[in-house]
């Protein structure tokens, strides 16, 4: 039974796993799918704050292959999501009883192991049944609709209010369908020329490049009053200048994405428009929200280009999506676990 260990930076072997006993309020699950990410990648190139050794893997589907005695609502043969959060048990709210208002939700493959493994053996409260309707390549995207409701929830705008999302790849392109979902008007930039093409075949509108027409586009999309808020996704690896270049005075900016990327805020731009700043890292609280969107098919994942690897060695994917120069403008590498 494989089992991705991460034994240090750079390094992830391959171990076999143990045969795992289940508890009466514990799930056995067979991992199907795994999404490689950047969050992962991160990882594995030292950063992030992973304690070695750690099986690596932030997102995953499978099915449950035993239930035990005490499970409720998930029972053999059941398709999964695998919760990629957890509550960290440490924060206050954790401490009185408020796991669902955890300030710092534990995150598979950094703080504890991940999924990139054949079985995972769990409580059942920390897998979702996927609904008959939602492929499990779509259910593999849970967690970046997640990601935007918990953006959407955040900024707490009215219907056609514009919010520009600043980097359109995977997450990015999620965040603005999510939006405009909510009846909100998003408006995407990126330097990426397929990408914004990914946008407008999403529904998207206003879809700018980030070049020196931008100005110009922006003031005319919005009749010059710039953007009521803007959304930086956090591996676009574009200008972090744009989150205050393009919005109005008093707005909100919001950094938004998986993967704890170093770049520098516009500190003396923030201030200069009294703007507030805030992250948004995980979805935590909002899968089923997620999942009843996918249900609806309010989410194309269609444009999303699909590389399903059965024969793969994770320490060179995960060594190219580490690599500065590479763009993965919504592309799903995905590890296929189940023959």
């Amino acid at each position: 039974m494989d089992n991705w260990i991460l034994k240090s930076a750079n390094v992830l072997s391959n171990e076999q796993q143990q045969e795992l006993t289940v508890a009466p309020d514990e799930v056995k699950v067979k991992v199907a799918y795994v999404l490689a990410s950047n969050f992962d990648a991160v990882l594995y190139s030292g950063d992030g704050g992973v304690r070695y050794p750690k099986t690596i893997g932030r997102f995953a589907v499978g099915r449950v292959t035993e239930a035990g005695a005490e499970c409720y609502g998930v029972e053999r043969n059941t398709r999964v999501l695998l919760q990629p959060t957890r509550p960290c048990g440490k924060c206050l709210s954790c401490k009185t009883g408020k796991d669902d208002e955890c300030s710092s939700p534990a995150i598979a493959g950094r703080d504890f192991d991940g999924f990139l493994r054949d079985f995972v053996v769990c409580k059942y409260t920390e897998v979702s049944p996927i609904p008959d309707s939602v492929t499990d390549i779509e259910a593999l995207c849970t967690e970046a609709v997640a990601l935007a409701e918990s953006v959407y929830d955040k900024l707490d705008l009215p219907a056609g209010s514009r919010v520009a999302v600043i980097g359109c790849n995977f997450a990015g392109n999620i965040i603005a369908q999510v939006l405009q979902y909510h009846k909100l008007i998003p408006i995407v930039i990126d330097s990426s020329a397929p990408a914004l093409e990914k946008a407008r075949a999403c529904g998207i509108y206003y879809s700018f490049a980030a070049d020196d027409d931008l100005t110009e586009n922006l003031n005319e999309a919005t009749s010059g009053r710039l953007c009521d808020a803007s959304v930086y996704t956090t591996c676009s690896r574009l200008d972090p200048a744009l989150t205050m270049r393009v919005l109005a005075e008093g707005k909100c900016a919001v950094l938004a994405g998986f993967a704890p990327i170093n770049f520098n805020v516009p500190a003396r731009e923030l201030c200069d428009k009294n703007a507030t700043l805030t992250t948004v890292m995980t979805g935590y609280g909002y899968t089923d929200t997620a999942l009843n969107i996918l249900v609806h098919d309010a989410i194309n994942t269609d444009v999303f280009e699909k590389e399903i690897l059965t024969d793969f060695d994770p320490n060179a994917v995960y060594k190219t999506l580490s690599d500065i120069n590479t763009a993965r403008k919504g592309k799903m590498t995905i590890f296929k676990l189940i023959l």
